[in-house]
């Protein structure tokens, strides 16, 4: 299975599915070099994206593409179903259970600039939240600041304090009860995001994804790694930068390994 995204956002996908099927063998491919999606021109990201799973399936072989970044589900998927013979699931924002969820009907809504600006974003929020106020962030600072934190462990305090601020100046920010991480990277923060925002429920489509996943798989019959052998977790990253020594010993932390694009 490839789960692709510009970045580490792959993690948190990657280890939702990999929680609920342990035997799968995963193939996280970051596409450093292409980060951050949220500020691509929208042709010119589909373009890309469509170029590079391509090249990446020359390589690797796949029985189902995840793509496992907000912005670019919400702009290339069309693209990519159409110019693959292997199914493709993507990620859009949980605005759809945090509307279920949420007692108040105040709901912040934290994602990238071109998330937030997509009219898919805005016909989920009309279709599942239209009894809801959203408070929207668009952060162009949170993912190039857990990209940084997991390549380089540069500090991220005072990134997350302006997320607070962005989140809190809203009128209405007082009623929030509910959060939707609406980026995958996001998700790699939930704990020190939720310990900076208490009595907040903080909702990403992580565990979703999986379900969706899972389904795919048996109803195609799919092929799972189930000889007993330990499933493979393997990581490539696309870009001329090589990894850092802080981001590998992270990944071998996780029992991810990094093998050659």
């Amino acid at each position: 299975m490839l789960i692709f995204d510009s970045g580490v956002g792959s993690l948190s996908i990657g280890a939702a599915i990999h929680q609920l099927i342990p035997q799968a063998n995963l193939l996280y491919a970051m596409d450093h070099g292409g980060f951050p999606y949220g500020e691509w021109q929208e042709s010119a990201l589909v373009e890309h994206i469509c170029q590079a799973v391509s090249a990446l399936l020359q390589r690797h072989s796949a029985d189902i593409l995840v793509m496992a970044c907000n912005s670019a589900s919400t702009a290339v998927l069309p693209a990519l179903r159409n110019s693959l013979s292997i199914p493709v699931v993507g990620v859009v924002p949980a605005i759809k259970p945090a509307a279920q969820r949420s007692h108040s009907k105040v709901i912040g809504l934290l994602a990238t600039p071109g998330t937030i600006a997509r009219a898919y974003t805005a016909q989920l929020i009309n279709d599942f939240a239209s009894d809801c106020c959203i408070i929207p962030v668009g952060s162009r600072v949170l993912a190039p600041a857990i990209e940084s934190l997991f390549w380089q462990e540069n500090p991220i305090d005072a990134v997350l304090e302006q997320i607070k601020a962005e989140l809190y100046s809203h009128p209405r920010a007082a009623e929030m009860d509910t959060v939707v991480l609406a980026c995958t990277h996001f998700p790699l923060l939930q704990k020190p995001l939720a310990d900076l925002m208490p009595n907040l429920e903080w909702i990403d489509s992580g565990e979703a994804i999986a379900r969706r996943v899972l389904h795919v798989l048996n109803e195609l019959n799919l092929p799972l790694n189930l000889n007993g052998s330990t499933a493979k977790r393997e990581v490539v990253i696309l870009g001329e930068e090589p990894a850092t020594p802080i981001l590998i010993q992270g990944l071998e932390n996780m029992g991810l390994s990094l093998i050659d694009y």
